[in-house]
Order: C-alpha cells, then sequence, then structure tokens
C-alpha cells in the first residue's frame, strides 16, 4: 500500500501523524511511505530522519493525497483539502464529525472511507487512540487553568495549591474519563481542593481508591454542578460521549453564578464542548471572557507539546495503521472489530451514528456495506 504522510495546516498544529520510527516500521511490511516535506519538523523529526526511515518526501499535499491509497493526519482535513480526497482513499485522523457537518458532507461527497481515531473503540467501551491525547489534554488543561487564573491574564488572581496559611483553589471536573483523571491527578499534584464528578458509580468507586485525599468524587448532576460551580476558581470540562457532541453541563444561567476571574478549561470543545458558551479558539488568540469567566477552549490543545504527542500518537496508532496497510481497509475492520467501530464514512455512508443523530442525516449500518 501507498501510505501518505501529511504535514498539519490547522493553525498553531505542531504535531505529525508519525514519527520516523513509525515510518520505518510500515516500510517493513513492505509498503511505501510518502512524507509532504517538513511534515515533522516543528514536531522536532526533520526530513532527513524521514528518508533515513525509507520514506520518500513529496513537495505538497496534493501529491500526497494522489499518490497514496491511504493518508493519515493529526487533525481533520480542512476545506482546502477536501477536493484533494480520491474515491476509495482511507482517511485515518481524527475527524471529530458530531460539530462538523461542512467537513461530513465533504467526506461522504469524496467517496473516500474515513476511519477517526476518536472512536476506534475496545469491548471494553475504552478508546484506545483517543487516550493518549486525551492523556496530554487532562494534564496539560490544569496547567492552562492555573496560568489563566494569574491576574495579568484577567484572572482572579488565585493560586492553585494556595500556600500555608491561605486556602488552596478549588477546581471542578466535569468527567471522570481518561481527561478528568490525568486533570485531576495534576490539580491534585500542585495541592488544589478537587472535585471530580462522573455519571458512573463504579467509575466513582475505582477513582475513589486511587485519587488522594483531596480529591472528592461526587455522581454528577445539575444540581451538584449548580452548588458546586459557584465556588470553583477553575471548571475543566473533560465530557465525552463517543463520536457524539457533548452536552452543555454548564448552562449560561451557571456561568452567571460563577466567580468574577474564575477559569473554565473546555476539554470537549473538538465535541462542541460542554459549556453552552464555549466556542473554539486557537493558540494564538486561546481565550475569551463572557460574564467575566475565562473561557480556554483550544481545539488542538496537545499541539502545544507537539514531540510528546507525536511520540505518543504514534505509539497508539501504528498497530492499527498496519493492519490497513496489511490488509486493506475492508479485511481490517472485519477482522478487527475496534477498527470497525472507527468507521464514520464510507464511500458516501455516513455509518456511525452518533454523527449522524448529531447531524440529523441518514445512518446506513455499515455491516449493510459489507
Amino acid at each position: 500500500m501507498f501510505v501518505g504522510i501529511l504535514k498539519e495546516i490547522k493553525a498553531q498544529e505542531n504535531r505529525v501523524s508519525m514519527t520516523p520510527a513509525g515510518v520505518e516500521s510500515i516500510k517493513a511490511h513492505g509498503h511505501t511511505v510518502y512524507v509532504e516535506n517538513n511534515a515533522g519538523e516543528k514536531s522536532g523529526f526533520p526530513n532527513d530522519a524521514y528518508q533515513a526511515a525509507g520514506a520518500e518526501i513529496l513537495g505538497t499535499p496534493q501529491e500526497v493525497y494522489a499518490k497514496s491509497d491511504m493518508v493519515m493526519h493529526v487533525k481533520e482535513p480542512l476545506p482546502s483539502e477536501y477536493d484533494m480526497i480520491h474515491r476509495d482513499q482511507i482517511i485515518f485522523t481524527y475527524l471529530h464529525l458530531a460539530p462538523e457537518p461542512k467537513l461530513t458532507h465533504g467526506l461522504m461527497d469524496s467517496g473516500a472511507i474515513a476511519i477517526a481515531y476518536e472512536t476506534v473503540q475496545r469491548p471494553d467501551g475504552s478508546l484506545p487512540l483517543l487516550t493518549p491525547m486525551s492523556e496530554v489534554a487532562g494534564r496539560l488543561s490544569v496547567q492552562e487553568g492555573a496560568k489563566y487564573l494569574e491576574m495579568h491574564y484577567g484572572g482572579a488572581g488565585v493560586l492553585l495549591g494556595g500556600v500555608p496559611g491561605v486556602e488552596p483553589a478549588t477546581v471542578l471536573i466535569l468527567g471522570g474519563g481518561i481527561v478528568g483523571y490525568n486533570a485531576a491527578k495534576i490539580a491534585c499534584g500542585l495541592g488544589a481542593k478537587v472535585y471530580l464528578l462522573d455519571m458512573n458509580l463504579d467509575r466513582l468507586r475505582y477513582l475513589s481508591d486511587i485519587m488522594p485525599a483531596n480529591c472528592f468524587l461526587l455522581m454528577s448532576g445539575p444540581s451538584v454542578i449548580r452548588r458546586l460551580i459557584r465556588e470553583a476558581d477553575l471548571v475543566i470540562g473533560a465530557v465525552l460521549l463517543p463520536g457524539a457532541k457533548a452536552p452543555h453541563l454548564v448552562t449560561r444561567d451557571m456561568l452567571a453564578t460563577m466567580k468574577r476571574g474564575s477559569v473554565i478549561v473546555d476539554v470537549a470543545i473538538d465535541q462542541g464542548g460542554c459549556t453552552e458558551t464555549s466556542r473554539p479558539t486557537t493558540f494564538a488568540d486561546p481565550i475569551f471572557e463572557v460574564d467575566g469567566v475565562i473561557h480556554y477552549c483550544v481545539t488542538n490543545m496537545p499541539g502545544a507539546v507537539a514531540k510528546t504527542s507525536t511520540l505518543a500518537l504514534t505509539n497508539a496508532t501504528l498497530p492499527y495503521a498496519l493492519q490497513l496497510a496489511d490488509k486493506g481497509w475492508k479485511k481490517a475492520v472485519l477482522d478487527n472489530h475496534e477498527l470497525f467501530m472507527g468507521l464514520n464514512v464510507v464511500k458516501g455512508n455516513l455509518v456511525c451514528k452518533a454523527v449522524a443523530d448529531a447531524l440529523n442525516l441518514p445512518h446506513v449500518d455499515a455491516e449493510t456495506l459489507f
């Protein structure tokens, strides 16, 4: 198979979808790998490292799309790329289609096979290709929240851990999955008073056994959120419904009760955000204020630590990329139900029900296409 590694074009996105070591593994399986010029430079992987691994460097994304049976991105294709995607081509990347009708229609019109990292799912419900970036985003969310609590950014001037004689900040984390757990771990380590909310009682029991004493585990619900959000200095949105649009757990009415200068970091923004007032932002302009509350809603947070993120992402995606390259997409998804769950669009058909429901589009059962 001809595999293409594209340069990211989303604003301030510094990651790349495959390291030179990953390219070497794909080559060892007998495949040809094309890498777009300088695709890995911002992650610390120059062209010559890819060439040493056996890749061929191509000058433009048009060339990579034209020559590749499968292309790999980190972030979703942007409108400038829609016309480059060709029928029967495999698009393997994060897609987050639920809040993106234009991208969804663009992929459907292309006739490609779009497999989303974020919906590849194991039988236990875990998301192996979302996990590494969720770990990064969860840890970064506390780091960014702490920064924007500083007064010169408009924050309340609160130190997360406090100091002897001064109480610590209160951190409210909505969602006890990978993002929420990692955020709580960092916030607790800094000495904050942390409330971690989730709807899954078994998950809360598990977290209760492993989290420190300054982490308080509570069953989530509107009344609990309304009560705690008044106390919170930092709120982290860590809600995920695989493939679906995130629910608005923080309403505009709740926002009005928050402390002035408090901060919301909405990690769920890739799926539309879990705060009613959230909207996507970039690293160039990461924050905005509503009712005196600072919102940080960068859609590609792990791009801030591109080298760590690229290494972690390749570790997770490479085994699946090899299955797709070795077997072709049909046999790969039939042999591995985890990859089958990653199917979002197949030759014009929208096969991810959560996306179809979010966008009010017809859903086709992928099994009928085989």
